[in-house]
């Protein structure tokens, strides 16, 4: 997994009171609140009705008994402008409202101003951007396509021959694209976040477009788009839109921060829109296996399955395996060691060309999943809330296994079980003096780079599992399920 600098921590918008303007200004919202539930109970007039959407317009929307979700930065833009907000440190998002069109021999954005108005407006400043989410890396931010936002007058603006209208969300699928870590992280959750108020009506721009991607995420965009995409660089048609958003908006790590959502989102609905995304092609999966399944049971009716495939009263537990680096060694110990504790026990071995419905279908079935640290771990986003995330941490990988994966498996509503091997369990034991650096001050390793890390604890690393201490972890998991099943039958 490609890492090179420490996420910073978003600043939570806690608001305090201050003095009788703060609570003055805490009662006001507070009543239009109550006003607007009460909406929903009393019989009003047309014109009150008008009157209080008017004023909850000006104050945000919001649920009975929630808080006012706040606007966005540049989320209030006027006709024939354009806004960008390069306020956070992961990414640019530009706002362009009015006749927006594109232009592909320029990678441009146009925004047009009627010939009538062209004379008294004064155009807007041309903005540059370049729309992928980690705008601190300059090293991968330079691969991005940069696309330039501007206005002109009617008379120099190509005809449409494609007018949407609905508004556009133009973005990036290159930088990182291909590691599935950074295909969650920088690209699926903030194409969420910020596509998820439109419901379903918008288009999406892509800059460097990949029919891979296209495919492998196919199901989770029309969740959230009811239209084709366009990619931009290959349809030289002008598409007109009513609006664009140019750049995605990212929260933190696998978040989603619910208070900067609307309707509080959180990712908990972000994983039910997988559910809903797979649901479908998961059906034909199984049905497709239960063919198969039937004909070879037809084939071979006097041969006998092995105890634990027809037991069904057993939780199941998925090892996600890895080949090279940071791989289990003992991993068939490991599988057994798991049978004995009780687990139907599943191997994933997921390929670069593995059907994410059929990840999402093992993992969505699975009670613990179990895996050393890795942008594989990202599929923890397809465990059942409630279930257990089992993550064996490598030396030197302390800090990304907590932050990448730990704190977001815990938001999801995982029960994270984090399994730090000692030196004697990493292979570097047999590379390295006991009392080397390597071994004993990893974070001192690390201090000397991104690289150093990669090679030494990324790339020349493998695990074998102290397994009376792991056996620990895999009872800590049993009793969890176990205790869950009995709340959930009383």
């Amino acid at each position: 997994m490609v890492h090179h600098h420490r996420t910073s921590l978003l600043l939570h918008h806690n608001q305090q009171q201050q003095g009788k303007g703060g609570d003055a200004l805490l009662l006001m919202l507070a009543s239009f609140a109550f006003a607007s539930c009460l909406l929903l109970l009393l019989p009003t007039s047309p014109a009150f009705s008008a009157a209080m959407d008017d004023l909850l317009q000006q104050l945000g929307s919001t649920r009975c008994g929630q808080e006012l979700t706040p606007p966005a930065p540049c989320s209030a833009v006027a006709n024939g402008t354009i806004c960008c907000d390069r306020t956070a440190k992961r990414t640019d998002v530009c706002v362009m409202r009015g006749d927006v069109r594109t232009q592909p021999r320029s990678n441009s954005l146009i925004l047009l101003l009627p010939a009538t108005n062209s004379s008294s407006s004064r155009p807007a400043a041309d903005e540059r951007i370049r729309p992928y989410t980690r705008k601190w890396e300059s090293s991968v931010m330079s691969t991005i396509d940069e696309l330039r936002l501007h206005t002109v007058a009617e008379p120099a603006a190509r005809r449409c021959d494609v007018r949407h209208d609905v508004p556009a969300v133009v973005f990036s699928t290159g930088g990182y694209t291909g590691n599935v870590y950074h295909e969650f992280n920088d690209g699926i959750i903030p194409l969420y976040i910020t596509a998820r108020r439109y419901d379903r009506n918008v288009v999406f721009v892509m800059l460097e477009y990949h029919d891979w991607w296209i495919t492998k995420y196919g199901h989770v965009v029309e969740q959230l788009s009811a239209h084709a995409p366009v990619d931009l660089a290959n349809d030289n048609r002008t598409h007109c839109f009513p609006e664009a958003v140019v750049g995605l908006r990212i929260h933190d790590e696998l978040a989603i921060d619910a208070s900067r959502m609307p309707g509080s989102q959180g990712i908990r609905d972000f994983r039910q829109m997988l559910d809903d995304a797979y649901r479908g092609r998961v059906k034909v999966l199984v049905e497709e296996e239960e063919e198969k399944a039937k004909a070879a049971a037809e084939a071979e009716a006097t041969s006998k399955r092995h105890p634990q495939e027809t037991t069904d009263d057993k939780p199941r537990l998925t090892i996600v395996s890895r080949n090279g680096s940071r791989a289990i060694e003992n991993e068939a110990e490991l599988a057994r060691a798991a049978a004995e504790a009780g687990f139907q026990v599943d191997l994933l071995q997921p390929r670069p060309d593995t059907e994410l419905a059929q990840m999402y279908r093992v993992l969505n079935g699975s009670d613990v999943m179990v895996g050393v640290h890795g942008a594989a771990m990202t599929h923890f986003l397809f465990m059942r809330p409630g279930s257990v995330f089992i993550q064996v941490v490598p030396l030197g990988t302390d800090w990304a296994a907590e932050n990448y994966y730990g704190q977001p498996a815990r938001r999801l509503g995982l029960r994270y079980i984090p399994y730090k091997i000692l030196p004697s369990e990493s292979s570097l034991y047999r590379r390295y003096s006991s009392d080397h650096p390597v071994l004993t001050d990893p974070v001192t390793v690390n201090a000397n780079g991104w690289q150093v890390t990669k090679k030494v604890y990324l790339d020349g690393q493998n695990v074998r599992l102290d397994m009376p201490r792991f056996r620990r972890r895999l009872r800590e998991a049993y009793g969890h399920w176990a205790a869950q099943r009995r709340r959930q039958q009383s």
